[in-house]
């Protein structure tokens, strides 16, 4: 058995992590929950109260969150070199808009795709500021490319390239061609395919057994 259990639901935002431990490429078991029954359970309320996916177990250790999900498993195997090493100039940047896009990004898709009201006189309470800002501030950290760190693949690409993603995929923000070109080059990478695989398959045998 795994020191790794991931629980997760395929359509979910869970993909994200599960494309983390797909480039980490160490043994994992995954759970599968299905939305008011198992994610609601009390054996999985044990783990996350919440009642919410992703979850991660790793010796004795439950780790919730996508982003620090995210933080953990590149920290905790240092070896896969999926952040920049302690003495690296990128490191900064690493952790810069890992959580950028963690909070005041998300914020801002979020925000956008409910299309809350945000009067002017409140931005500067907002994490993000404006929405347009937050997506030039993005993309001036990508421009240096072809990745966050350079030429450093890292968990912050995971990250920042999967919500760039959906955000484009659901209209809620406009398809820059920097961000395409960005996300496009990140979805040829074999282990974004194979998360993709794995829970189109799991997709697909839930629906068979309805």
């Amino acid at each position: 058995m795994s020191n790794l259990v991931f629980y997760t639901n395929p359509q979910s935002r869970s993909v994200i992590a599960h494309w983390m431990l797909e480039e980490l490429g160490e043994p994992y078991e995954t759970v599968w929950l299905e939305y008011l029954t198992s994610m609601k359970s009390p054996e999985f309320l044990q783990i996350n109260p919440l009642g919410k996916v992703p979850a991660l177990t790793h010796n004795g250790a439950v780790i919730t969150e996508t982003a620090a999900i995210c933080a953990y498993l590149a920290t905790s195997f240092p070896e896969k070199q999926l952040m920049p090493s302690p003495d690296s100039a990128q490191l900064g940047n690493y952790f810069r808009w890992l959580f950028f896009a963690s909070g005041p990004f998300e914020m801002a898709i979020t925000v956008k795709s409910m299309q809350w009201p945000v009067k002017e006189e409140n931005t500067r309470s907002l994490g993000f500021g404006t929405f347009d800002a937050a997506l030039d501030v993005l993309e001036s950290a990508l421009s240096p490319g072809p990745y966050i760190c350079g030429a450093q693949f890292t968990a912050a690409d995971v990250y920042v390239g999967s919500h760039l993603d959906f955000a484009m995929q659901f209209g809620n923000l406009d398809k820059r061609a920097s961000f395409e070109s960005y996300v496009d080059s990140l979805k040829e990478r074999p282990a974004y395919q194979r998360t993709q695989e794995i829970c189109q398959q799991q997709v697909q045998q839930t629906d068979s057994q309805e």
